[in-house]
């Protein structure tokens, strides 16, 4: 079966522009792309927790997209107690764009507990996330 991503304007809902980086919020799926030298963890993600909750809530479906255009850092951990903030993540797609980050997303992968897949581009990513979104 193909899917084909719909480039419809009405997918996109909004962009947040915040401490850590930006955050592009679509009816189905969110991107994030974390500002250059960024440090995550669970404390410091607190605001886009609560815009995660005011887009989807628990209940609404989603998945999430990192697309690593910048370095930072992140504390895996963080996927433990976030995981329990969003019972309707349906999975979480990583656009690497060299093998470092590749290799790191790859570990990344046994802190989820949702579908997992990395990729080279972001449009594929969103084609993935509309195809999960399909079989949910």
């Amino acid at each position: 079966m193909i899917v084909m991503r719909q480039n419809n304007a009405n997918d996109f809902i909004r962009k947040h522009v915040l401490d850590i980086g930006s955050f592009f919020f679509y009816k189905n799926f969110m991107v994030s792309e974390m500002n250059e030298g960024a440090s995550l963890n669970y404390d410091k993600a607190t605001k886009l927790f609560l815009l995660t909750k005011e887009y989807y809530g628990t209940n609404i479906p989603f998945v999430y997209i990192t697309n690593r255009k910048n370095s930072y850092s992140f504390e895996p951990t963080t996927h433990f107690k976030s995981a329990k903030l969003f019972p309707n993540l349906k999975g979480y797609g990583v656009v690497t764009y060299n093998s470092i980050n590749n290799k790191i997303a790859t570990l990344e992968q046994s802190f989820l507990n949702v579908p997992t897949r990395i990729f080279e581009n972001l449009d594929d990513a969103k084609l993935w996330a509309d195809k999960l979104m399909l079989h949910d």
